[in-house]
């Protein structure tokens, strides 16, 4: 029962790579989720429109958020995977 479970590692114990492997895909998923969220928006009526509205307002502070991360580490990738 407990053979899924994966031990964590800490941020100080990831290497360099291991934690730019994971900014990108922490981004491409963002990014997926955020598609997921545009096309729910086109089919909410009444008040899921507002909730769509927040929820893609939160995720494209998030993706904004990571996308200047990456530039900072001066990462290139494709983030429309």
């Amino acid at each position: 029962m407990y053979d899924d479970f994966v031990k964590e590692v800490k941020i100080e114990d990831k290497s360099e790579v291991e934690k730019e492997s994971e900014l990108i895909q922490n981004i491409r998923f963002v990014k997926n989720s955020l598609e997921g969220m545009y096309k729910n928006l086109e089919f909410a009526d009444g008040d899921l429109i507002d909730y769509y509205t927040y929820q893609i307002k939160a995720e494209e502070s998030k993706y904004d958020y990571l996308i200047k991360k990456a530039k900072n580490k001066n990462l290139k990738f494709e983030p429309y995977m």
